[in-house]
């Protein structure tokens, strides 16, 4: 016979901040709630859980079946349990961030959603539930881990300027950074692999084309190396 538990059980949900990066300003990937409670709100990419599955699978599941997002950086970000967060039931949620190059990604819908859209995370609409507090969490996680581990590359294109990579450092932390100093501290690590190409913008003379080398990076990491901007 199952085992009958004595007490209720809370339900539990995953929902996924996912940052993208345009070269102007920092967005997050909202969907449109396509079934009560909240239709029509605007809202993070998530659901529930399944029995049968661990909550990394499960954040994953949701991300392609809502928005289309395969093999993209992913993490935990926190447990939410408020207990009224959600109107339906008791529901626990275990949030993640991802990131992802926005330009490779077009806001698509699916599932429950009706349709998707990039927002500035500086101005997002209403959010459902409690999108907005797990955001605002997700943010500050962003802005703290981007100093010590190099996860902003994943927000870039393969190939970009030291132009591209200051001013991304500089739209997450929202700090001016000191153009010489940066380039001298990036460079130093030996992360950056120069390609044999350039990028012309505007009135300005072509500027390198670099690209990061994770491989490198891995082994650094295995004998200790400190990535700190």
């Amino acid at each position: 016979m199952p085992h009958t538990y004595e007490y209720p059980r809370a339900a539990l949900t995953v929902d996924c901040v996912v940052f993208g990066f345009d070269e102007a300003e920092l967005k997050v990937l909202l969907i449109r709630r396509g079934l009560t409670p909240f239709k029509g709100r605007w809202a993070l990419p998530g659901g529930f859980v399944r029995v049968d599955e661990t909550v990394d699978d499960a954040a994953r599941r949701e991300l392609s079946e809502e928005t289309g997002l395969v093999k993209v950086f992913l993490e935990q970000l926190y447990t939410f349990g408020a207990v009224k967060r959600d109107p339906r039931e008791r529901v626990v949620s275990v949030a993640y961030y991802a990131l992802v190059k926005s330009a490779e990604h077009p806001a698509t819908g699916a599932t429950d959603a009706d349709e998707a859209g990039w927002f500035p995370v500086a101005d997002p609409p209403g959010l459902a539930f409690d999108h907005a507090e797990i955001l605002t969490t997700a943010l500050e996680r962003l802005r703290g881990k981007v100093r010590y581990e190099p996860i902003g590359f994943e927000l870039l294109p393969a190939k970009f300027t030291l132009s591209q990579l200051q001013h991304l450092y500089e739209t997450v932390l929202q700090t001016p950074l000191d153009k010489r100093n940066f380039r001298k501290k990036i460079l130093s690590m030996g992360l950056l692999i120069p390609l044999d190409e350039q990028v012309r913008t505007g009135a300005h003379r072509p500027a390198q084309l670099f690209r990061f080398d994770a491989k490198k990076y891995a082994l650094l990491k295995k004998s200790g190396f400190n990535f700190e901007l």
